[in-house]
């Protein structure tokens, strides 16, 4: 065992007495949803509908789609004609649910009112992550690679207002996991897990404009976020587990910190400064002290495999999906984070 993971280890094993004390002032569990019935399996990622007060939750592996209100916090629908589901995107404006069906190579249509199936778009097996242009109405899809048995991996590139693939970027590797999208400007950040980096790509020319190596030994990026005020980018690697803070301009290691491990969802809260990384049994939060200093501050319990979670800053709240394992049901956990 190298000397970085003997170290994490030991960082890790320690750590949680000290936190025990800020655990609760984070993030204030208000609720969870019992979702009973389900078979043991992951979720992958969570939607949003601010307007109409719902909240979405792709159920991979056991094919659905299920349908919350966030003023009551309970469920009010099941959408099960999935074999994976992935993710997901609403636009309130259309009222047209976009869920992306992995084992089915496909972006399928919902009516945002009754659920109906309206359509679909083809893709390749294995698509995965989204990202989501409000200006241009364009859904940004990974898919392809591993499970398509092909050396190389695409983002498709999806008009929501016609349900049409316009193009696919190619990229040269057979891994590829999150991507964001900036707002203030044309670039798209992802994810190439096969080799270990970060690929910067310009939006309105869907051009390669960079790749970022990760630090030497540092393996397996899946989640990422971003700060575009402080131009930092939020990686977090599984091998070993860390946080990984890179200059959003140039692609510098700014700092790491030990994470918690199998993290898939990481989310900058930039109302408290904080990055809520959710893994297998934790919650981490991290403190932004300044641009470049980051601490972890606490560590909440979470669950098996419970690395589905979801950051909703303007109801101030922080839903973890926790599976079904053992005698234990799924359920969703609604947080409220704490000043």
């Amino acid at each position: 065992m190298s000397l970085i993971r003997i170290a994490v280890a030991v960082i890790m094993t320690l750590f949680p007495v000290a936190l025990r004390a800020r655990e609760k002032e984070l993030l204030k569990l208000v609720d969870a949803i019992p979702l009973p019935d389900l078979r043991e399996g992951d979720f992958d990622h969570f939607a949003m509908d601010l307007e109409g007060h719902r909240l979405f939750l792709t159920a991979e592996q056991n094919g659905k789609v299920f349908v919350f209100d966030t003023n009551t916090n309970k469920l009010i629908h099941t959408i099960s004609d999935l074999k994976a589901p992935h993710s997901a995107v609403y636009r309130a404006d259309s009222r047209k649910l976009f869920v992306v069906d992995g084992d089915d190579s496909a972006v399928k249509v919902y009516n945002g009112d009754t659920y109906e199936l309206t359509g679909q778009v083809k893709v390749e097996i294995d698509a995965d992550s989204v990202a989501y242009d409000p200006a241009t109405h364009y859904l940004y899809v990974v898919n392809g690679g591993r499970e398509a048995h092909t050396q190389f991996s695409y983002i498709s590139v999806i008009d929501t207002n016609e349900a049409k693939k316009l193009k696919d970027i190619k990229i040269d590797s057979n891994w590829v996991e999150a991507i964001i999208l900036e707002k203030t400007g044309p670039r798209l950040f992802c994810n190439i897990t096969g080799e270990n980096a970060v690929a910067v790509f310009d939006r309105t020319s869907d051009a390669l404009v960079v790749t970022w190596p990760l630090p030497r030994g540092d393996k397996h990026n899946v989640s990422l976020a971003l700060d575009e005020s402080n131009h930092r980018l939020f990686v977090v690697t599984g091998d070993p587990a860390l946080l990984i803070v890179l200059n959003s301009d140039d692609g510098k290691l700014v700092t790491s910190v030990p994470a918690v491990g199998m993290v898939d969802d990481v989310a900058y809260d930039p109302g408290h400064k904080r990055i809520y990384a959710s893994g297998d049994q934790f919650v981490d939060v991290f403190q932004q002290k300044d641009a470049n200093t980051y601490a972890l501050v606490a560590r909440i319990p979470g669950s098996f495999r419970a690395k589905t979670a979801l950051l909703v800053p303007e109801l101030n709240r922080y839903y973890l999906a926790v599976p079904q394992h053992g005698p234990k049901d799924a359920e969703v956990r609604v947080y409220e984070a704490q000043p």
